[in-house]
């Protein structure tokens, strides 16, 4: 799967910081999983192997929504996907904060991740005010 999204028309800086997000999510958590992949003394799955795939889920759908909002004619319609993209990257980061707390050198890669996702909050601010 290609990280652009067909149709790619949007040289907004939001959306650019989405694809670095993306790239970088998707190696942390290749890098996370391969970690937590192996059971637990108890023979029990980690749990937080599910938090890898939601990040990288979270990353993949901030693109689209942010090129959804703007592509939309009407204010209030650019408003619910930038609703989307807020619900979004909040989640992102509290997957971030939450994989934080696992036993695994990927974890070092995380402040990364989470500094890039705060670096996004503050675009999303300005580029909410835009739309």
């Amino acid at each position: 799967m290609s990280p652009h999204p067909v149709g790619n028309n949007s040289n907004s800086a939001i959306y650019h910081k989405a694809q670095e997000i993306l790239h970088l999510s998707r190696q942390i958590s290749s890098y996370l999983s391969h970690d937590l992949a192996q059971l637990q003394r108890n023979g029990k799955e980690h749990s937080e192997i599910y938090f890898t795939g939601d990040i990288v889920q979270q990353s993949v759908s901030l693109g689209p929504e942010i090129l959804k909002a703007e592509s939309q004619l009407f204010k209030e319609e650019k408003h619910k996907y930038a609703t989307s993209v807020m619900r979004l990257s909040n989640l992102l980061y509290k997957n971030c904060r939450r994989l934080e707390r696992i036993n695994s050198n990927g974890k070092d890669f995380l402040p990364l991740l989470i500094k890039e996702v705060k670096k996004f909050h503050r675009l999303q601010h300005i580029w909410r005010l835009t739309l």
